[in-house]
């Protein structure tokens, strides 16, 4: 068995009988520790669960990748053309799991006092709405279809509130394209994703009313939006889809294809500064670990001098006994981790299920602090047990100025 391994153990096991100075200084630094893993654990977790919810809200409402016209960016009403040949190339891409089509058109409600601008979206039968019903609060989306009209129109709970417009109301919608034009819409659902750069203006409806309001046939759309199977090889993905619009751009528009991250710029740019953020947790908690495990490994030392001075005295090295210092020291870590993480994992599940800690949904996009658990939590829990251990190596040396003879008479 290890000797100096044995000896850390046997100091552990019977602190509670030595004196009184390094109790209160091992389990100081032990909670140190655990809190410090606690904060990193926790913040960690809602840093990676905001940003994943932000970025589903996002791309539950564009895909991960759109293909579009330049000219459609520009006015509004510019098709491609995308028949089933186009789209099935699309889908054969490594890395495509959906194609879906649709359909722009910005238009005016106006309700009983007040009016809102907003952009229709026409969506198809095979269309994949799971977030969408995911984030109805009132209605039922129809069962939308490409070749009918369907009259209903799903609107965010923020236009709904401005135009005082409940499920069932009538609200009757304008476009301007050669003179005014008119619908009258009944309301089907609402839904609220307290992202308001989308409940501000987007409305949706079926495609095939869009497709008659823009004068389009059935194979013209705005563009096709694309759902990746990992949203890590999106840029790949996207330049295999750019390959395929290079060999099908026999239309005047200028097709291209944009990421999410592309088309939402500010938003994913305000999500990439959270990641500086864990950083600096990191470094944080780094330097609470590091400050109480050196404050309570140099007391333990200081106690321990009489220990030191019968162990040089019998012929112990100064490393072997600074190796004792230091499994003690890893034994204090260990459990503060461990304590740190046990705590933070309870409490980031009752948060994750019972979502008690709430938000302003005005201000954070979502209602309850979101809580996302990450396997980049144990790379990190290791990074912060070998970075407090080396941090202990200096103060470790301390023993080697310590003299037998003064140290046994040391009291």
């Amino acid at each position: 068995m290890n000797f100096e391994k044995f000896l850390a153990k046997r100091l552990y096991s019977t602190r509670r009988g030595g004196r009184r100075i390094s109790r209160p200084a091992v389990a100081i630094a032990q909670w140190g520790v655990a809190i410090g893993t606690l904060v990193m654990f926790v913040s960690i977790c809602i840093i990676v669960g905001f940003k994943q919810q932000i970025r589903e809200k996002i791309i539950g409402f564009g895909g991960h990748i759109q293909v579009m016209s330049y000219e459609a960016m520009s006015d509004g009403e510019t098709s491609i053309k995308a028949d089933s040949l186009f789209l099935n190339e699309l889908l054969a891409v490594d890395g495509v799991e959906h194609v879906q089509p649709f359909a722009y058109k910005p238009g005016m409600l106006v309700g009983r006092d007040e009016y809102e601008g907003i952009v229709l979206k026409g969506v198809g039968a095979d269309y994949d709405l799971s977030f969408v019903k995911e984030n109805i609060v009132e209605g039922e989306l129809p069962a939308w279809s490409n070749e009918k009209a369907s009259n209903v129109i799903v609107l965010s709970r923020t236009v709904a509130n401005k135009l005082s417009l409940n499920i069932g109301d009538k609200v009757n919608i304008y476009f301007l394209q050669d003179g005014i034009k008119a619908r009258r819409l009944s309301v089907g659902a609402i839904y609220e994703t307290h992202l308001q750069e989308l409940d501000n203006t987007m409305a949706l409806t079926d495609i095939y009313t869009v497709r008659r309001l823009n004068g389009w046939g059935k194979d013209e759309f705005s563009g096709v939006e694309i759902a990746v199977t990992d949203y890590n090889f999106v840029d790949f993905v996207a330049s295999g889809v750019n390959d395929v619009i290079e060999r099908n751009n026999n239309t005047g528009a200028t097709m291209y294809a944009s990421t999410i991250d592309e088309l939402y710029p500010s938003l994913f740019a305000w999500l990439s500064i959270l990641d500086q953020t864990v950083w600096l947790i990191l470094v944080l908690v780094l330097f609470i670990a590091g400050f109480t495990t050196i404050s309570g490994l140099l007391i333990l030392i200081l106690e321990k001098s009489n220990f030191i001075g019968v162990m040089k005295a019998i012929g112990a090295h100064d490393v072997s006994i600074a190796k004792v210092f230091l499994y003690y020291s890893c034994i204090i870590i260990g459990k503060g981790i461990l304590w740190g993480n046990v705590i933070a994992a309870v409490l980031c599940f009752i948060q994750q299920k019972f979502h008690i800690v709430a938000l302003d949904p005005s201000m954070y996009y979502m209602n309850s602090v979101p809580i996302e658990f990450t396997w980049l939590l144990v790379p990190m829990n290791i990074g912060i047990f070998i970075l407090s251990v080396l941090m202990l190596l200096l103060p470790s040396m301390f023993i080697s100025r310590i003299e037998p003879t003064k140290a046994i008479k040391f009291e």
